[in-house]
């Protein structure tokens, strides 16, 4: 007898592998027929450009699956993609919409170089946890604010989080550029001291063991990525703070009747949140630049959200959609150089992935609301 929670609500191969009990298909087809519509409109607009869509697709994706060194820099471009994807998902758990990883992870990058230019002399063990405690202390102050405000006065916390980005480049670019720029013609403040550097893999035995090039940037943030996303994973399954957060999020009545203080809870899901999207200055201070460069992010904390929506909001999702958005990012400089296609075609394929992930998500709610009401 066939399930009935199958009935009319999912392709006959995704209903197929769900009686396998392989995947949880009503999480996974969503967002791979999105992206499979995705790459047909971009495979058009490929044709009318002239060139061949399998030529670009396989320059998108081989330079990263063909060599360890090659994934190296995918895992490098996803990394930051991780910390803001997570970042939104935290706060979509209790019902809040974070749009300021942009302006968290500036904080969060800012602040980790002031501590590391403030102690020059700070032993390696300790300007290692001060580094990375400052990343997430910055992007948790700048995500506490807005929650504070959506608790105490009820301010919508899409307003606040879009206004304290601004803020937060500005603010950051004003005290680079008038107290803590060094010369060049990009503001930027000097090389943090060595005690304060994480080392890429490449440079050390990790590096010689896996063939990779000297060059590659790939080091510890993706570990402290993958960990942050193991730890979210388990908060939300079985962690006290989770059950809150989900409470919160589902019925915040409900749970303010059930004894929850939710405006506690959600102060602290900015502050979580915040503090995730913070990390991202390990990733770029720390690790890559050794120094705070001004308007560094390239729209990580807006593609953040992307990542969040592909992923599903859940950890492992947000990795895997991470992991797309790093080959497509590394893949843009192979089609500039080797066809006639321009790089932003890759914009355009994450703008078009943004649009049928939320388009088709939707559809799919409604068809279970649909179903559900038949029931």
């Amino acid at each position: 007898m066939p399930d009935p929670k199958l009935k009319g609500g999912l392709p006959p191969i995704a209903a197929w592998l769900r009686r396998l009990g392989l995947i949880a298909v009503e999480s996974l087809w969503p967002p791979l027929l999105a992206l499979a519509l995705s790459f047909a409109v971009g495979s058009v607009i490929v044709l009318a450009i002239g060139e061949s869509p399998l030529r670009v697709l396989s320059l998108i994706f081989l330079p990263g699956l063909r060599s360890v060194d090659g994934f190296a820099h995918v895992l490098f471009s996803a990394t930051p993609l991780i910390f803001t994807g997570l970042s939104v998902a935290y706060a979509f758990r209790a019902g809040l919409f974070n749009i300021g990883g942009e302006g968290q992870l500036y904080m969060g990058a800012f602040l980790a170089a002031v501590v590391a230019l403030s102690l020059p002399e700070a032993p390696r063990p300790v300007a290692m946890i001060l580094g990375i405690a400052a990343a997430a202390a910055g992007g948790a102050i700048w995500g506490f604010i807005p929650g504070w405000l959506r608790a105490r006065f009820g301010v919508h916390e899409v307003i606040n989080t879009i206004m304290m980005n601004f803020i937060a480049v500005g603010l950051t670019g004003y005290c680079v550029e008038y107290y803590l720029q060094e010369s060049g013609m990009i503001p930027h403040t000097a090389v943090i001291p060595e005690a304060f550097q994480l080392i890429p893999f490449a440079r050390g035995p990790v590096g010689a063991w896996l063939g990779l090039n000297r060059a590659n940037p790939l080091g510890f943030s993706i570990i402290l990525a993958l960990l942050a996303a193991i730890a979210v994973a388990f908060l939300f399954k079985r962690g006290v703070e989770g059950y809150r957060l989900r409470s919160v999020g589902l019925n915040p009545q409900a749970a303010r009747y059930a004894g929850i203080a939710v405006g506690r809870v959600q102060m602290r899901a900015m502050a979580v949140a915040g503090a995730l999207a913070g990390l991202v200055g390990v990733h770029e201070v720390l690790l890559y630049r050794h120094r705070y460069l001004d308007n560094f992010s390239t729209g990580l904390g807006f593609l953040g959200i992307a990542v969040a929506l592909m992923g599903k909001n859940h950890p492992l999702g947000i990795v895997l959609a991470a992991l797309l958005f790093g080959f497509l990012n590394t893949g843009a400089l192979e089609i500039d150089l080797f066809t006639e296609v321009p790089r932003e075609l890759v914009v355009v394929l994450q703008a078009m992935i943004i649009l049928f992930v939320v388009a088709i998500g939707e559809m799919a709610t409604r068809r279970r609301r649909r179903r559900r009401g038949r029931q």
